[in-house]
């Protein structure tokens, strides 16, 4: 087993977590709009948001960690996993702009669209990543599964507002 290059770790860690605390910080009266939405059921506090992605970023991070180290064993695994990582970035870029597309422009059907394009690319990043680190795409399933629940609360307040 490798040894973990504990730098390069939080590295990988730290930048989804400024990503989305950057994002956060540009929608910070987010939870104020969310709370004034007719909400459909299932609708999580309000409070459980940033844990939950706090979550999800560190599990993000872990996992562009895992795809960044994989030995590279021929010239093919290096542009799968350039491409892979390249992934990983898009998405998180996407990821950056919808809270800021839902919350600050309240284009919830814009968004809608958007998150659908977010959940493809993760669900791609998972794919590529398989093949490269299991473990890697493995961290990725809660995100595309929280990702699946955002969906649902988006399209409904979509509707319900």
């Amino acid at each position: 087993m490798k040894k973990v290059n504990v730098g390069k770790l939080v590295l990988a860690i730290a930048l989804p977590l400024i990503v989305g605390g950057l994002s956060a910080f540009l929608t910070r009266d987010a939870m104020f709009v969310f709370d004034s939405f007719n909400k459909p059921p299932l609708s999580p506090p309000g409070f459980l948001f940033p844990i939950v992605w706090t979550i999800l970023y560190v599990l993000m991070g872990i996992s562009s960690y895992l795809v960044y180290e994989t030995e590279a064993k021929a010239g093919v695994i290096v542009v799968f996993k350039n491409r892979t990582l390249a992934l990983y970035a898009v998405q998180l870029t996407f990821n950056f702009f919808w809270s800021i597309l839902f919350f600050k422009f309240a284009l919830y059907k814009v968004a809608f669209v958007w998150l659908v394009i977010l959940w493809i690319l993760v669900f791609s990043y998972i794919r590529c990543s398989l093949k490269l680190n299991k473990l890697a795409a493995y961290l990725m399933i809660p995100y595309l599964l929280w990702m699946t629940f955002a969906g649902y609360l988006n399209i409904m307040i979509a509707i319900l507002n």
